[in-house]
């Protein structure tokens, strides 16, 4: 009897051992979702600040300018050109609210620079723009993301750091070797 009480208490520890171990296996997989939810809260966050849109993250095994992708980029060069309208407008408006003449010639030089300065911002962000539309243009026909020299893939962080991008960093590379044998 003292047998069948020992062998009776060795399966109850090894029961209660086993249920302790999936009592500690399932809880952190609570905690896993728990900060899978955290982390999709935190681009959607992101995205409404109407500021900045979250790097893209790829899924394993996910092919290369999926829709996914395309979307992302379409997002990202969309805001894009709503900002740097949004930033030609205030000028617009600050160039026609401190249009005033200075008596001093010294002020009115000051200000000469400065709105020269503004208007030479806007025209390289007006160049953007129009970078931006053919980009956007090359999403619609499939051609975004690749390099228009050697047709390889651009690559999504390079995208990242620069969404008008249209050639890859080896072609990119060289030709600034190039430009700076030229000029240099």
């Amino acid at each position: 009897m003292a047998n069948t009480k020992t062998v009776t208490a060795k399966k109850t520890t090894k029961k209660t051992a086993t249920t302790k171990k999936a009592v500690a296996k399932k809880a952190p997989a609570k905690k896993k979702v728990a900060k899978k939810s955290a982390v999709n809260k935190v681009p959607q966050k992101i995205a409404n600040n109407k500021s900045k849109i979250a790097p893209y993250k790829s899924k394993k095994n996910e092919k290369y300018m999926s829709a996914a992708m395309k979307r992302h980029f379409v997002s990202v060069l969309l805001l894009w050109k709503e900002h740097l309208i949004d930033e030609m407008q205030k000028t617009f408006d600050h160039l026609k609210t401190k249009g005033e003449t200075y008596a001093d010639p010294v002020d009115r030089a000051s200000q000469e620079e400065e709105f020269a300065f503004e208007l030479r911002t806007r025209d390289r962000e007006r160049k953007l723009i129009s970078k931006i539309a053919v980009s956007l243009e090359k999403i619609k026909q499939d051609d975004y993301g690749w390099c228009d020299a050697c047709g390889d893939e651009i690559g999504i962080k390079r995208l990242e750091a620069r969404p008008t991008a249209t050639h890859c960093i080896d072609c990119k590379t060289l030709d600034e070797i190039k430009e700076r044998q030229l000029n240099g």
